[in-house]
């Protein structure tokens, strides 16, 4: 008989093969769900309201320090990006490079260490020698306000300064006005993306950065991972069907790409897109989003390292910690 699996995930190009059957789970009858708040999925998976399902990687690993952690991780790496791109500074502040934040107050979106702001403080204190502790911290939404996440453990280590914004108040907002002097977020504020001059990104020629970026260190930060309950994710031959389905279903949409080229693109609609598609061939490799351990090891091992160094994990977990069983080899 067939495994009952319910799955959720984020409509990416590179699941949308799961949802419209294209790409099956081999030995299981699954449906799929999705949400347009990614965040919304991460609250049922902690509920567990599902069996499989997209993670952001700081949520998966607090669980790790509750007394009977519920879940393992397989290695498929929904939602990923560079992250210099997501620092914003208040354009009055006299901010121009990593170390000026040293004694600034910096806006963070949704919860102290947040993935993106996991990578980014990883890097700041790894590449310029600015930690965490040197700086205040407000946790709050960019463009709308939102709650604090009491559905998730919230570490926050001895001697940083953080606080939640008030009721009411977008960290946008505070940038632009300067009551912070600079943003972490996930979200791009929506007055910069209309032309705000009191707002700047810290990195303006963010891509040549973050490029510089991979060159050195090989890294393409992940975001999230695909969770399972601990007692479905030692089902060996499942969680190998399910990682399966889930590259099948990323390799479909790679292909798209690949194809493309020999027509320069014409079904997409950005202009000289075939030219930058060159350029991250050319960096990134045939397979420029890749799942598995192997490929993604150094990343995956970085992110675990400054989850512990920033007070978030109590112990330096390891991938042979995290990943399912079977998936090891992968």
């Amino acid at each position: 008989m067939n495994a009952k699996l319910r799955v959720a995930t984020y409509t990416y190009e590179h699941t949308e093969a799961l949802f419209d059957g294209r790409v099956t789970i081999e030995g299981a009858d699954a449906t799929f769900e999705t949400d347009p708040l990614v965040s919304n999925i991460f609250q049922r998976t902690v509920e567990r309201r599902y069996d499989v399902a997209e993670f952001g990687l700081t949520y998966f690993l607090r669980t790790f320090d509750l007394d009977d952690s519920p879940f393992l991780a397989l290695p498929i790496f929904p939602n990923r990006n560079f992250r210099h791109s997501s620092v914003f500074v208040n354009a009055a502040a006299g901010i121009e490079r990593p170390q000026d934040l040293a004694g600034a107050t910096i806006g963070e979106f949704a919860l102290y260490g947040h993935d993106p702001g996991v990578w980014i403080k990883g890097i700041f204190a790894d590449e310029y020698g600015l930690t965490p502790d040197r700086s205040r911290w407000v946790i709050g939404g960019t463009d709308h306000p939102i709650p604090a996440f009491d559905w998730i453990p919230q570490p926050v280590p001895d001697g940083v300064d953080v606080r939640h914004a008030a009721d009411g108040e977008t960290l946008a907002a505070m940038l632009e006005s300067g009551e912070i002097d600079a943003l972490v977020s996930v979200d791009v504020p929506r007055s910069l993306l209309q032309g705000s001059t009191r707002i700047a990104r810290l990195f303006p020629d963010y891509e040549t950065v973050e490029r510089d970026y991979y060159r050195r260190t090989g890294i393409f930060p992940q975001m999230h991972i695909v969770a399972v309950p601990r007692d479905i994710a030692l089902r060996g031959d499942l969680m190998k069907s399910v990682y399966r389905a889930f590259c099948e279903a990323k390799e479909i949409a790679q292909r798209k790409y690949r194809d493309g080229a020999s027509k320069q693109h014409m079904a997409v609609v950005t202009p000289w897109f075939s030219r930058h598609f060159e350029e991250n061939r050319a960096l990134l490799g045939e397979d420029w989003w890749p799942y598995g351990v192997a490929a993604n090891r150094k990343a995956i091992d970085t992110f675990l390292r400054y989850h512990h160094e920033q007070g978030l994990s109590k112990r330096l977990l390891t991938s042979e910690d995290i990943f399912a069983p079977a998936l090891l080899d992968t």
